[in-house]
């Protein structure tokens, strides 16, 4: 089958042109959603008497042979053909002769391709929310283990107050959940249908868009056709939302890769996720991590990538929207991939409480319990953020924690502190303190998990 505009041309197409113009070498993945839009358009065109019912249960046919090659791996592309959806038109030619011919009434690659992408995208989506949901479950199972088990929470990096280790990956979960609500959101915008809008204009043909809608399970129509067809918004939404999921897992692995150091040895990540070194027997690298965190400049170039592809187009349709699909497959494939081994990671992460809890009195973590403890004796905070800042400086000097002080020595500091204070110092005591909503005592923790379990 000639391309279809051949009779307008004197000339063929070079093949440097066709090289460089095809995109079935990446499209071809999606000849399955192509497949599926097709038998809609096909019922669809059947149901408004615009093909006969011959037509239609030729059209099914060749379609349902042609998505069984696809599916075994036996379909053959051809660069000839340009695109998946010439490709797949040429074979159902082939195989059901004019019926085949007539598929293309009322809808242009433009609409078609749009429509592609959504169904495609949509999928995508649901796999994330799926595969966001078990990483989501993988951090609960590990958090219900160590709700009491004392870490120190950081700020600047720095020791700054004991946190139970479930409370901090609790953070994750939370975090997780916005994006599937980012995601959940994105679907809806990306689930409306562009088919019917064919070129850019409509079509004179007498189609029922909602039925293929309904077919297709798409939630409504594009209301404009020139609209419908140039759209890429939903791309580029789906990109953000792959961005800031990734940014969230490369924060989660810079924790992983410092936890897993010998300076913190908090974690040991399982053998399968780490690589050795070639020339030092010793070494044991957290790859996956890393990779992760490197990972997350692909997927932030791409979302620069497509804003930049559509920043100067006009309406509607142009060649440049081409471009929006080798990016969006491989931001998908990125975090596909991405969502899967981390939960497997997790999943067989070592926890290491002790080396944890030394961390914590290490690092005068109790300090602002004190404070705490002077103001509710009276003293302003201010005031006794000065008196606790001293007892640390003297503390550090005697490389002493400040539960190791004796009370004399810390009444030197305020006449205002008793025996009682150290139920203030320990990091137990700090903890149980912090029993409101979104504290990391172990009560608001595990009431946290519990509601964490409703929501899934």
């Amino acid at each position: 089958m000639a391309n279809k505009w051949s009779d307008r041309f004197d000339e063929p197409t070079s093949d440097i042109v066709k090289r460089y113009s095809a995109s079935v070498g990446f499209d071809f993945r999606l000849a399955l959603v192509d497949i599926q839009g097709s038998m809609a358009h096909a019922q669809m065109l059947n149901k408004q008497k615009i093909i006969t019912k011959k037509d239609l249960t030729d059209i099914l046919r060749g379609l349902k042979l042609i998505q069984k090659e696809v599916e075994r791996g036996q379909f053959q592309w051809s660069i000839d053909d340009e695109d998946v959806h010439l490709n797949i038109e040429k074979r159902l030619i082939a195989i059901v002769g004019e019926a085949g011919k007539k598929l293309h009434t009322g809808r242009s690659r433009n609409d078609q391709v749009a429509t592609d992408m959504r169904l495609w995208l949509r999928g995508v989506i649901d796999q994330h929310l799926i595969q966001l949901g078990n990483l989501q479950k993988k951090i609960i199972q590990l958090a219900e283990k160590h709700i009491d088990t004392i870490m120190p929470g950081f700020t600047h990096l720095q020791v700054a107050q004991p946190v139970s280790f479930a409370h901090h990956l609790m953070a994750y979960f939370e975090m997780l959940q916005r994006d599937k609500s980012r995601l959940i959101d994105a679907r809806k915008r990306t689930n409306q249908l562009p088919l019917g809008a064919a070129a850019l204009a409509g079509t004179s043909y007498a189609i029922d868009r909602k039925y293929t809608a309904k077919l297709l399970k798409f939630d409504g129509v594009a209301e404009n056709s020139m609209d419908a067809v140039s759209d890429r918004d939903f791309l580029i939404e789906y990109n953000a939302c792959a961005s800031l999921i990734m940014t969230h897992l490369s924060r989660f692995s810079e924790e992983l890769i410092l936890w897993s150091s010998d300076f913190f040895n908090f974690v040991e990540i399982s053998d399968g996720f780490c690589t050795g070194s070639s020339i030092m027997p010793q070494k044991k690298n957290p790859d996956i991590p890393e990779l992760v965190r490197g990972k997350v400049g692909r997927v932030n170039g791409h979302l620069v990538a497509l804003l930049t592809l559509m920043k100067a187009q006009p309406l509607s349709y142009n060649k440049d929207n081409q471009e929006d699909k080798e990016p969006i497959f491989d931001v998908a494939d990125t975090l596909l991939d991405t969502l899967e081994i981390f939960a497997e990671m997790i999943d067989k992460l070592q926890v290491k409480p002790i080396n944890m809890e030394h961390a914590a009195i290490k690092g005068y973590a109790t300090a602002t319990d004190l404070a705490d403890y002077l103001v509710k004796k009276g003293l302003a905070f201010r005031d006794s953020h000065g008196v606790v800042a001293k007892a640390v400086k003297y503390a550090i000097k005697q490389e002493l924690n400040l539960a190791d002080l004796s009370l004399s020595e810390l009444q030197k500091f305020s006449k205002l502190i008793d025996q009682d204070v150290y139920k203030s110092l320990t990091l137990k005591g700090s903890l149980n303190a912090r029993k409101h909503v979104g504290g990391t005592a172990p009560i608001a923790v595990k009431r946290a998990i519990q509601k964490a379990k409703l929501l899934l």
